[in-house]
């Protein structure tokens, strides 16, 4: 019986404790917003690393946009690498790798992550859309082409899905193709100046 009373003691003791770390950590989060709405940047970051946990994915996702706003990129790459090892599946965490790696001029990098992030989430639009613009300014337009067309599949009246497709459609000598989405970006927004463009260099 007494160690009955004396285990429940403990776990008793044991979930307290953790239930004033969470709340600990809630408040440094509520302070750090504070402070990063009032453009106090480092105060954001300090008091997060003043409650850090070297296994909490959500601090470790939040310094490595803290940092990036600090303008500090090896320190943001850092934080969002290890919010990826905690949790290697989140899609967010990629999203936020690549802001510093793109600062930093590291495209070989972005490319690897977009396609990272397509393994795990094929259809996200928002990689294949951004992976696509990467393809098309490096002038690799049958693959930019692949990746808006799965744009377009999925929003088909997407104003920027349409152009780039579009244009991607042109410059791989698809010009009847061209022409139809050119004509569909202007049933989007009339009069845009890059179908007009476009469709000026099929006549």
């Amino acid at each position: 019986m007494k160690y009955i009373i004396l285990l429940t003691s403990i776990i008793f003791v044991v979930i307290q404790g953790q239930a004033q770390d969470v709340k600990k950590i809630q408040t440094a989060f509520e302070n750090s917003y504070t402070f990063e709405n009032d453009n106090n940047i480092e105060n954001s970051i300090r008091v997060l690393k003043d409650v850090y946990l070297d296994d909490s994915y959500e601090i470790n996702l939040r310094l490595g946009w803290l940092y990036y706003q600090k303008g500090d990129f090896y320190e943001s790459q850092k934080y969002y690498t290890k919010a990826i090892t905690i949790l290697p599946y989140s899609e967010e965490a990629k999203f936020g790798l690549i802001l510093p790696k793109a600062a930093t001029a590291k495209w070989d990098d972005v490319i690897d992550i977009y396609k990272q992030i397509l393994i795990i989430s094929p259809n996200n639009t928002t990689a294949n859309y951004r992976l696509g613009l990467i393809f098309y300014n490096k002038k690799m337009f049958s693959d930019a082409y692949v990746l808006f067309e799965k744009v377009v599949n999925l929003y088909p009246f997407d104003f920027d899905g349409l152009l780039m497709y579009a244009w991607s459609s042109l410059q791989i000598g698809k010009s009847k193709e061209a022409r139809i989405l050119f004509n569909k970006v202007l049933m989007n927004t009339p009069n845009n100046a890059s179908a007009l463009e476009g469709l000026a260099l099929l006549k």
